[in-house]
């Protein structure tokens, strides 16, 4: 995701910027952008593309000199990658860099509109912001923070500068990270420890709806109340490289703990007055009425979500979907019209199998529509329509917040898919809808309710040999990236099956002891797929049951039991997802392997 940093101290604010920011490449970003305070006035280099293009900016029109200011790079939501577009952003006296979503900015932006605020230069909701801070700016930056704090909602952190207090950062956190640094006789924000670990190790947490002020190299800490708060010292005990994980031992771990963010920052800018809005990625109601078949294609992990993806709009929509393995489909012959719709799914956007379908589908005439995260990728720009995903940066090779917000755009466009053609109304729209909006809030939960019964179940398995991984409907699908993920980082044998097709020749591989880890989300079929659990537990297998809080199984048919939460059957497989990424890591942390660079294997495949 985006990164923030800023400093006040006796050094070249620029160069501190820049360096900082160069630690928090790894959050991925696509333009970069600087504040300094420069003889009394606030100078702002940015433009899009990387650091190196920001650096290049400024060897050729000149550097910003100062000792306090603050930066960013951006991971687009609100506009396309651009000079204008990139942050720092200012009103007529504050300029500010931003992290998170403003979800309520057009209704922002409308009321300054009416309030004579009419020269709006960017696409983003960060300029919203900057020109809501000085719209309430009386002088008092801190009742000017805690004004404007009261009208936002999202999730987010700012760093704020103001024309008339040189020499002052203030920073404010509503649920993005923020960290605050302190040096000798120098302090620094920034969104992640990396960043000023060169220069320091004692750092603050700053907590939900805190503001911070840096000045004169030291920091003071307020509520949005103005209390006056008094905070603990932390001091990093870590090195550069683990710094960059966040404190936590792999990459995978800690992506599997942002994921509630990576879904809420996807969803909310396409979610308008409680119902979906994609037509900002090029989808229209006219194109979705006339779609006749979808044919959903994919690599991987980004293939299983697609297969949950078949079953929601098939259900939801009642348009026929068809799954294909990338490497399979482009030799297959299929056959395509223009009232078709290929998708394709592609965290890096650049997978060799996935683009050559691309070009066979704007062959023959078929529609496409991307679902990529890395912005301006090749499947990106060669598409018909595209859906960024916001996970930022997936550093493990197993990938886990790459999945579940490709899960998550597959319901966004599965509800409007089926209200463009009428299957569902209105009212059902904005219930499975305000269903997805929890999901953040739920996977959290998940996270926290089910990591110790999940490590302690992983040390069952490291001697397993081979196990299955098995469920129906929704939960086959799921069944599908959990058996995948164990395998990739574990690498013990591991299949996933569709429950009830174990009697006609799988079963056969059940032996004494071996690993049965079944999914039974789905109440509907739950009796069926607990009779399938009792003829591999007759047979000998060690049964692992993912299941709701209030599942009706018997005690006699699981040796184990992880309960997740439970919602819509229809969005659960995002709630599953969860113990089954657990399930892999700590099973690999278990055996010793190598969790984040799992032999063999690469992130992004860009050859056949």
């Amino acid at each position: 995701m985006c990164g923030i940093v800023g400093y006040v101290g006796p050094r070249d604010c620029t160069d501190v910027l820049v360096s900082a920011l160069t630690k928090l490449e790894y959050r991925g970003y696509d333009s970069a952008g600087i504040a300094v305070f420069e003889g009394g006035k606030i100078e702002v280099a940015k433009t899009k593309g990387r650091l190196a293009d920001l650096s290049a900016k400024m060897e050729r029109e000149g550097k910003p000199q100062g000792h306090a200011g603050i930066g960013h790079t951006r991971w687009a939501t609100h506009g396309e990658p651009s000079d204008v577009n990139s942050h720092p952003h200012s009103g007529r006296r504050v300029t500010i860099v931003h992290n998170g979503i403003i979800e309520n900015y057009k209704q922002l932006k409308q009321f300054l509109i009416d309030n004579d605020r009419t020269e709006f230069l960017s696409d983003t909701d960060t300029e919203v912001v900057a020109q809501l801070l000085d719209f309430y700016y009386d002088g008092n930056p801190i009742r000017c923070i805690r004004r404007t704090l009261h009208e936002l909602r999202g999730s987010f952190a700012l760093g704020i500068v103001f024309a008339d207090r040189p020499e002052t950062v203030y920073a404010v956190r509503c649920e993005s990270p923020l960290i605050v640094g302190q040096g000798q006789n120098e302090v620094f924000i920034a969104s992640d420890v990396p960043a000023i670990i060169k220069y320091t190790k004692d750092y603050y947490l700053l907590e939900y709806g805190e503001i911070a002020i840096l000045k004169n190299g030291s920091v003071q800490f307020c509520s949005l109340h103005g209390r006056v708060i008094e905070k603990e010292l932390h001091t990093a005990d870590w090195d550069e490289d683990s710094a960059e994980k966040g404190g936590y031992p792999h990459f995978m771990i800690k992506e599997i703990h942002e994921q509630p963010t990576a879904v809420k920052t996807t969803i909310m800018p396409r979610i308008e007055d409680g119902l979906p809005n994609l037509a900002e990625c090029g989808i229209t109601f006219g194109t979705l009425r006339r779609l006749k078949n979808i044919f959903i294609v994919a690599c991987g992990t980004a293939m299983h979500a697609g297969m949950v993806g078949k079953y929601v709009i098939e259900k939801l929509a009642r348009v026929p979907v068809t799954v294909d393995i990338a490497s399979e489909f482009r030799y297959r012959d299929p056959m395509l019209s223009r009232d078709d719709l290929v998708i394709i799914i592609s965290q890096s956007g650049e997978t060799a199998d996935s683009k050559a379908v691309l070009n066979l589908a704007k062959e023959r005439g078929a529609r496409t529509l991307a679902i990529v995260n890395v912005k301006g990728s090749s499947i990106a720009r060669e598409a018909d329509m595209v859906i960024y995903t916001h996970a930022g940066p997936e550093i493990a090779v197993a990938s886990t917040k790459a999945y579940m917000v490709q899960l998550a755009v597959m319901y966004l466009f599965a509800f409007e898919t089926a209200i463009a053609k009428g299957r569902i109304d209105e009212t059902e729209c904005r219930h499975l809808t305000a269903e997805l909006v929890r999901m953040p809030k739920i996977i959290e939960q998940t996270i926290n309710a089910v990591v110790d019964v999940c490590q302690y179940v992983s040390t069952k398995l490291i001697t397993a040999d081979s196990l299955l991984y098995i469920g129906r409907g929704l939960d086959y699908a799921l069944s599908m990236e959990g058996s995948l993920k164990l395998k990739e980082i574990s690498y013990i044998h591991s299949e996933s099956y569709a429950a009830g097709e174990l009697k006609h020749g799988t079963i056969s591989l059940i032996t004494e002891g071996m690993p049965v880890i079944a999914v039974a989300t789905q109440n509907t079929l739950l009796e069926k797929t607990v009779s399938n659990i009792k003829e591999v537990k007759a047979r000998g297998a060690m049964t692992i049951v993912i299941c709701d809080e209030n599942a009706d199984i018997d005690k006699d048919a699981a040796d184990y039991m992880i309960r997740i939460p439970q919602i819509s059957e229809m969005l659960m497989p995002m709630v599953a997802t969860v113990p089954m990424q657990l399930l892999a890591y700590y099973t690999s942390v278990n055996k010793g392997n190598d969790v984040d660079k799992p032999r063999n294997l690469a992130k992004s495949v860009t050859v056949e």
